[in-house]
């Protein structure tokens, strides 16, 4: 289960922490993601970190510079630190996980993910 927390208003230029905690102890062996979903377009990635001490991080294009994803085991929780936020970054932000994987394909894929938070809406004002 992924409870995902940190979403609300924010102006162009500005900065948020997403936060996604997990419970389950295979949380530190997993790779964990972000996606997001903007009215009436599809869900789409967002940025991916794997797990077991790699840590090997994936950036969608779009957000490569301005997101960093990370993690803290001891917590269970994933972050994504967003700065620079404009106003296409708004959307329901998703957190997801799934069992460890190395394949950018798969991590970049949503139908590749087996868990989902509910979800944090994100809107950027101009």
């Amino acid at each position: 289960q992924l409870q995902a927390s940190g979403g609300g208003l924010v102006q162009a230029g500005g900065s948020l922490r997403l936060s996604c905690t997990a419970s389950g102890r295979s949380f530190s062996s997993g790779t964990m993601a972000w996606f997001r979903q903007a009215p009436g377009k599809e869900r789409e990635f967002v940025a991916a970190i794997r797990g077991n001490g790699g840590g090997m991080k994936h950036y969608a294009d779009a957000v490569k510079g301005r997101f960093t994803i990370s993690r803290d085991n001891a917590k269970n929780t994933v972050y994504l630190q967003m700065s620079g936020l404009k106003p296409e970054d708004t959307a329901v932000y998703y957190c997801a996980g799934r069992v460890n994987v190395a394949i950018i394909t798969l991590m970049t894929q949503a139908h590749a993910y087996s868990s989902w938070g509910q979800g944090t809406l994100v809107t950027v004002s101009s």
